[in-house]
């Protein structure tokens, strides 16, 4: 993404993740974006376009926010991992997973369906790579996705169960 195409892309999700996927007129989305209206609809012709343009930034940045630097120390990386996902939920999510809320929103449009596809795998697969639990994916899966969906009631709660539970698969695992 170039310059302003970043800058339009966060704005949307900022807006997005605040309001919902129906609600932004396209005034209110390009005002979130900072820029013209003619320069909104030249990087994002379509509010579809710009609600994809939203998901990818979005993924990039839990990309980056969950998996940069964590501990080499697998166990410690699983701690962690739970920890981030728990801050992002904080600082980010707390209405729940905004790409699965995309989805609901419009349940036949295939490129939201794919992104999603492609978001929660390639979680996933990063995860279960920084945790040792390769074996273990779908598992590991299921326990960021509980964490994600639980969190907004259980909170902290939440995060302390995901990680007692991912290490749990860890001893399973070492047997």
């Amino acid at each position: 993404m170039n310059a302003t195409m970043t800058k339009i892309a966060s704005g949307l999700e900022h807006a997005f993740a605040l309001r919902g996927f129906a609600e932004p007129s396209v005034e209110d989305l390009r005002e979130a974006a900072g820029v013209s209206l003619r320069t909104l609809y030249k990087y994002t012709p379509s509010r579809d376009d710009m609600v994809l343009a939203a998901l990818e930034h979005r993924h990039q940045r839990y990309l980056a926010s969950t998996f940069n630097d964590l501990p080499e120390d697998q166990a410690m990386a699983t701690d962690s991992l739970m920890d981030r996902i728990g801050a992002w939920m904080l600082n980010e999510a707390s209405h729940g997973c905004l790409f699965h809320a995309a989805v609901a929103a419009a349940p036949g449009d295939a490129r939201l369906r794919a992104l999603l596809e492609r978001h929660k795998g390639e979680v996933s697969e990063r995860a279960a790579r920084a945790c040792g639990l390769t074996q273990h994916q779908v598992d590991l899966n299921l326990i960021i996705e509980g964490l994600m969906q639980s969190w907004p009631i259980h909170r902290e709660e939440a995060v302390a169960s995901a990680k007692r539970l991912s290490g749990l698969l860890r001893v399973r695992t070492c047997k």
